[in-house]
């Protein structure tokens, strides 16, 4: 069904969670079951080994982990699925949510989380599939997401949305642990030094208009996924006070552009709340610079930009995406 509407099918799994009874045997392998990839107490070493998991972890480790994560790759694709957003991989890696300030898994470690990562990257290539890492703790100025996945969560959840999750929630800060950065604007910023055109997409999360106090904060935030290369994933649902006046931000096939480009910018500094870093710029593969002036303030700001500080000499035909107009 989706194929014949021209869309993709996305599943929310993880391939690191066991679906089905223990007893099942996993294919290509020598009789291993599901239970055989399981925690072992007094054989795995853990951070946690009295902690409760709230999955069945494959604890990658084991015999059969390799099998268990490419089938699950092979499943979903017969099943026409070209994206899987998997969860809870802090969870996985050291059992602990900063967010929640809580131990939530036994923590399998980095060698497990990184033996893992392998074998989803593996599968997920020779399967043609898409994978979405969401709650990593992006350790060692995230190496491994950067190197195995295709996107990955740089912001704490949405929750409620508007203009606190896009930039106020923990403003200027970073943190060691998932989730790294509170709000959008940080993560993208913080982040952008490792984005780029064909490089790991940084996930700013769900954008939920509804919940955005004026049209100037809806244009903002998808402004701001889309100069920083982000996916620019609405998340209305039914019941929601959605209006059709809305969608206009949903659908301007201008600036959506550049993420149909591949197109993904920098900020003038990676300073987090200087105001270098709510100026934000990039070229498309066309050659046309794309250069976007934020407000982050609760007053009126004034921003510029010279087209020398960019690389830009001569001059411009100038367009502005939202109003369709030319400057």
């Amino acid at each position: 069904m989706c194929k014949a509407k021209g869309l993709k099918l996305g599943v929310y799994d993880n391939p690191l969670w066991i679906h089905g009874p223990e007893e099942t045997i996993i294919e290509g392998t020598d009789n291993i079951t599901f239970k055989d990839l399981r925690y072992k107490q007094g054989e795995d070493n853990v951070l946690y080994p009295d902690a409760d998991d709230g999955f069945w972890w494959v604890v990658a480790s084991h015999k059969g982990a390799e099998e268990y994560i490419d089938g699950f790759f092979k499943y979903y694709k017969n099943l026409g699925v070209d994206f899987i957003r998997m969860d809870f991989l802090c969870y996985y890696e050291n059992g602990y949510d900063r967010g929640m300030n809580a131990i939530k898994g036994k923590g399998y470690g980095r060698e497990n989380y990184k033996l893992a990562l392998q074998y989803i990257c593996k599968a997920a290539k020779k399967y043609g599939v898409f994978t979405s890492l969401v709650m990593p703790n992006m350790h060692e100025d995230a190496a491994l997401e950067r190197e195995y996945g295709n996107m990955a969560r740089i912001v704490g959840d949405t929750w409620s949305g508007g203009w606190h999750h896009v930039s106020n929630s923990d403003r200027g800060k970073v943190f060691e642990d998932w989730p790294s950065c509170g709000n959008m604007f940080d993560g993208f910023t913080h982040w952008s030094k490792y984005s780029g055109r064909g490089k790991m997409i940084m996930d700013g999360d769900f954008i939920r208009l509804n919940t955005f106090g004026s049209d100037a904060e809806k244009e903002s935030v998808i402004s701001l996924q889309l100069m920083a290369g982000g996916p620019v994933a609405i998340a209305d649902v039914p019941g929601d006070s959605f209006a059709n006046s809305d969608l206009k931000f949903c659908q301007n096939e201008e600036i959506l552009a550049l993420n149909k480009d591949g197109f993904a910018g920098k900020p003038l500094s990676d300073v987090l709340n200087s105001t270098n870093s709510q100026i934000w710029y990039g070229q498309m593969t066309n050659g046309d610079w794309v250069i976007g002036l934020f407000n982050r303030e609760d007053s009126k700001q004034f921003r510029s930009v010279k087209f020398s500080d960019l690389g830009i000499e001569g001059k411009m035909k100038v367009r502005d995406l939202w109003k369709h107009a030319d400057e």
